[in-house]
């Protein structure tokens, strides 16, 4: 049967989708291979997070090689949630790239952007799906690759700039993935995940292993954005086209996390990671410098898509928060932030595309009265930012509860405090949109705009929908979360 496949057909199919649309070399033809490769990952996703809630963790063995001796793909209820998230932005954003694209890319690239987003779709379902060290760092480095060409395929000079930026840090990251890999297989003699877990309580060879954990989680870090290494991450979501800073946003940054999540409990082990190295406190304080300072610096910025990367800066710190506390507790708050923060920014980048759409900039000081002409758009951005602050009823409100939780469950009453004082700063950012767009007299540049166009605000819209209805009833997401962290917190059993 297919649904036995669909583990490697979650990587397969946008895989072979990306040279299919340079053979089609037609924009047309590859919006609608990206669209039908996106939707049957949404619908693949979600058949092995019901297979998986119900029956438990699915092995698919590459060639019929048992592991450890050839490529697995493992999924349970970490990745198979995570692969949900993957599959509703991909398809959402699908949808959305059409128009955008039109007005952003270049008629002769645009079938390239397609092809690109296919292979990117792929890297990040491979890094999700593999139960194998060294397909992580292959499958990683293939959605950079791809992010890279997307990034730079915007109108503006300056996204080269911030794709080679991004080029750069980015392979320092990869370079740490791959020495601490090695390191790894140096001690055990394996890059099977639960191979590797199994034998490292047996390394005699301390050092090799601490060093391997060092890299792999400065290398991750980088990737995902962790303060302080993530200066590529405003310059590559200013200037990426909006399409692509809403598909990065809400998922590449996800994904690295999740794997810092898959190494620290399910290969070295909570007890280890968190009971004999101080990794808990270390990720504590980063957290918290990236909710203040990430939303501070945003406050500053005159530029909203600028100012929604600083954002995403600091609310990746409240999910390495949840990281943190190393319970059930934090977990689920920290892994449910993965999903709330992906659909919620996805939305917000979608509104700021449907803004530059209109006005081709996305400045502050040009949006001054955006509100009377783009009454839906700037409706969606308040709505979007409600769930940056945590206003309950929006699934921004979910995560900082289950986070303060946490807290409280830790005996850390004062750390229970600091997701409420960074919504603080959060409602200032907000505002300064509020304030722009709806108290400040109509700005030349928005004289005579009309609403986005349907194909820009439906699909926001779409993921707006998602972001109230799981703050007003959160059960399922919140279950999947739970199920999650009871995976990971199990190790490798």
């Amino acid at each position: 049967m297919i649904s036995a496949h669909l583990p490697v057909l979650q990587v397969v199919v946008p895989l072979v989708s990306a040279p299919l649309i340079v053979l089609l070399r037609r924009a047309g033809a590859g919006w609608l291979v990206a669209c039908a490769a996106s939707a049957f990952s949404l619908f693949s996703a979600v058949s092995i997070l019901l297979h998986v809630q119900e029956f438990g963790v699915v092995s698919y063995a590459i060639g019929n090689w048992p592991p450890p001796w050839g490529i697995e793909y493992r999924i349970d209820a970490a990745n198979a949630f995570v692969l949900v998230l993957l599959g509703v932005v991909a398809t959402v954003v699908a949808l959305y790239a059409r128009t955008s694209v039109a007005a952003e890319v270049p008629a002769e690239q645009r079938y390239l952007f397609y092809a690109m987003y296919c292979l990117c779709l792929a890297g990040l379902a491979g890094i999700t799906v593999t139960g194998d060290a060294f397909n992580i760092f292959v499958f990683m480095e293939i959605s950079s690759l791809s992010s890279y060409v997307l990034i730079a395929l915007g109108r503006n000079r300056r996204a080269l700039l911030a794709a080679y930026q991004y080029l750069i840090l980015g392979t320092i990251g990869a370079t740490f993935i791959v020495i601490g890999i090695g390191l790894l297989y140096l001690v055990t003699g394996t890059l099977n995940l639960r191979d590797i877990a199994a034998r490292l309580p047996g390394v005699e060879q301390v050092r090799p292993m601490l060093a391997g954990l060092a890299f792999l989680t400065v290398g991750i870090s980088l990737k995902a954005a962790l303060f302080p290494l993530h200066m590529w991450l405003p310059r590559a979501y200013e200037y990426a086209p909006s399409a692509v800073a809403a598909l990065l946003a809400a998922t590449a940054t996800k994904v690295s996390l999740y794997v810092l999540l898959r190494f620290y409990f399910s290969v070295f082990g909570a007890a280890f990671v968190f009971g004999v190295l101080p990794m808990g406190d270390l990720l504590l304080g980063l957290s918290l410098a990236a909710m203040f300072v990430g939303s501070a610096a945003a406050v500053y910025q005159s530029d909203f898509k600028r100012m929604l990367a600083y954002s995403s800066v600091a609310q990746i710190g409240y999910i390495t928060l949840g990281i943190s506390f190393a319970s059930k507790t934090g977990l689920t708050g920290g892994i449910v932030h993965l999903f709330n923060h992906g659909v919620t920014k996805g939305a917000l980048f979608m509104l700021a595309g449907a803004v530059f759409y209109r006005l081709q900039d996305t400045s502050l000081e040009r949006m001054a009265g955006l509100a009377r002409a783009m009454p839906f758009t700037c409706a969606g951005i308040v709505l979007g930012g409600l769930s940056l602050i945590g206003v309950p009823g929006t699934a921004g409100f979910v995560t900082k509860w289950y986070l303060v939780l946490a807290a409280i469950e830790a005996g850390a009453w004062w750390i229970a405090f600091m997701p409420v004082a960074s919504s603080l700063l959060a409602v200032a950012y907000v505002w300064r949109f509020v304030e722009v767009a709806y108290f400040r007299a109509p700005a030349e540049s928005v004289a005579g705009l009309r609403e986005a166009p349907a194909g820009l605000l439906v699909p926001a819209a779409l993921l707006l929908a998602a972001v109230v209805y799981f703050g007003i009833d959160p059960a399922l997401t919140v279950d999947a979360a739970a199920r999650a962290a009871e995976s990971l917190l199990a190790g490798a059993r």
